[in-house]
């Protein structure tokens, strides 16, 4: 079984002009949305053996709340901040894991997911899109279609 799980960063504070895109953090919502989204996977039955995430701050501290509840480690790929489709796809793919979780940015992350969906799926922020193929590998990800396909949104 092949399961990717794509999730887009949570909410980030706009409130410092002058900082850096990287460098923007969660806001309130942001800080709320993660932890919550985590405990919606988890009665969900979603567990990624991986998490890796872009290196932007928003991101990583995303990740973070994934990561206390599914009870991981975070890999950071600073090659996954603002990273296209097939960025994102190879990194997965070469994780090493076969349930492995994804936490970047958009566009990026709704272009694949649409792609995967084979039709137009938005990540909002904090969205996840879980994919699951029941046979196969990775190569099989871009050759054939999901066996499963669930988006969930907060």
């Amino acid at each position: 079984m092949i399961q990717l799980v794509l999730a887009r960063h949570a909410k980030s504070d706009w409130a410092d002009e002058g900082l850096d895109d990287h460098d923007r953090p969660l806001n309130d919502r942001g800080r709320r949305d993660a932890p919550a989204m985590a405990r919606t996977l988890l009665r969900a039955g979603v567990r990624p053996e991986v998490l890796l995430s872009s290196s932007a701050v928003r991101a990583r501290e995303t990740a973070e709340a994934f990561a206390r509840a599914f009870d991981v480690d975070v890999i950071e790929n600073a090659d996954l901040y603002l990273a296209a489709p097939q960025a994102l796809l190879a990194a997965a793919r070469a994780a090493g894991s076969d349930e492995v979780m994804v936490v970047a940015h958009d566009p990026g992350m709704s272009a694949l997911a649409s792609r995967l969906a084979d039709r137009d799926e938005r990540m909002v922020t904090c969205a996840v899109a879980v994919f699951t193929w029941h046979e196969g590998t990775w190569d099989d990800v871009d050759a054939t279609p999901p066996d499963e396909f669930e988006l969930f949104t907060p």
